[in-house]
């Protein structure tokens, strides 16, 4: 690849020399980890005899170990994430269910959660649309209908992919005067985000578009803007909608629309297609809307997913982001 970038013709193809830079920029920084892993683990080779007559030594050797396995067993997931966009970058939804105030709150822990779950895995992130939902929540919170997200990274759609479908909360709702008991829902879908329908071998029809456009809104309703720069674009022949109004000018927010639309339009073929290789192994295929993971604050706590059955105690600590564990197991189960 390094030697593809010096012929003269190699900006030509703008797009594919952009790809091609983003994969040598890529495999440098993993040889760069496996090279710093070899370094330390040499290191840690060679203080070993010290070590036993040492017991400060020897702690730090211990917790220098603990490190090393842990970036050892990141790296090594990504043996996982081969399919074709794996290593691109992802668009995050999350859509609250039926419930009012309670299902909203729980769209908006779900949010926090995956922002943290960003920030741990250096993730980029932008916000390409939100719709608010009633105020009054806890903590001042202000709950929402919808959210949709731009990961950057790498490996960004490897990592979140499974986390579509339903998640289900019970805990006593903050909004019940009575302290009541609330099951709420919400549903994340996760999708590629892809600049151009090139590689995705199916045709979006102009005269298949319902487009309409509305004005930027904030939390309560009120508008940010006055002229309607904000863009939702309607797929007729499946139904499915994306929507963007992160951008100043309506033109940018259709773009960015229509990228939405691509990796949705991509990601329910590719759904419809392992439906059928499932049919002619005689398995039976959840659907996309199935609940996946339960989070359970009362009467007990408990974090369980449903497909896994990887399961942790430790609420707080998943909804501050530390998804490793699931993620990690539903990897593994979906490429055995």
């Amino acid at each position: 690849m390094e030697k593809e970038k010096t012929r003269p013709d190699f900006w030509k193809d703008q797009e594919k020399a952009r790809k091609i830079e983003k994969e040598i920029f890529e495999l440098k920084e993993s040889i760069k980890i496996f090279d710093k892993i070899e370094k330390e683990l040499i290191e840690v080779e060679n203080f070993l005899e010290i070590a036993e007559k040492d017991e400060e030594l020897a702690e730090a050797i211990e917790k220098n170990i603990k490190s090393l396995e842990k970036e050892l067993k990141e790296e090594s997931l990504k043996i996982y994430l081969s399919g074709k966009y794996d290593n691109g970058d992802a668009i995050l939804q999350i859509f609250s269910g039926a419930g009012g105030r309670d299902a909203q709150d729980w769209a908006t822990l779900l949010q926090r959660m995956y922002e943290r779950y960003f920030e741990r895995k250096g993730f980029k992130t932008k916000i390409l649309e939100q719709s608010f939902g009633e105020a009054g929540g806890p903590e001042g919170r202000i709950g929402i209908k919808s959210i949709t997200f731009e990961v950057s990274g790498p490996f960004a759609l490897g990592f979140l992919k499974g986390e579509s479908g339903v998640h289900r909360l019970v805990r006593i709702s903050p909004f019940s005067p009575q302290k009541l008991r609330h099951t709420s829902f919400a549903q994340v879908q996760v999708s590629p985000a892809l600049k151009t329908t090139k590689d995705l071998q199916i045709e979006i029809k102009p005269e298949d578009l319902d487009i309409q456009t509305y004005k930027s809104s904030g939390p309560g309703g009120q508008y940010v803007q006055k002229r309607e720069t904000a863009v939702r674009i309607l797929h007729k022949p499946t139904g499915l909608q994306a929507t963007c109004q992160s951008e100043r000018f309506q033109i940018a927010n259709k773009k960015k629309a229509m990228e939405i639309l691509y990796g949705k339009v991509y990601q329910l073929k590719q759904q419809e297609l392992e439906r059928e290789q499932k049919k002619l192994k005689g398995k039976v295929d959840p659907t996309w809307g199935n609940q996946i993971r339960s989070y359970v604050l009362h009467p007990y706590k408990l974090v369980k997913d449903l497909r896994t059955g990887t399961e942790t105690s430790d609420v707080e600590g998943v909804l501050n982001g530390n998804l490793d564990e699931f993620i990690e197991a539903q990897l593994k189960i979906t490429n055995n």
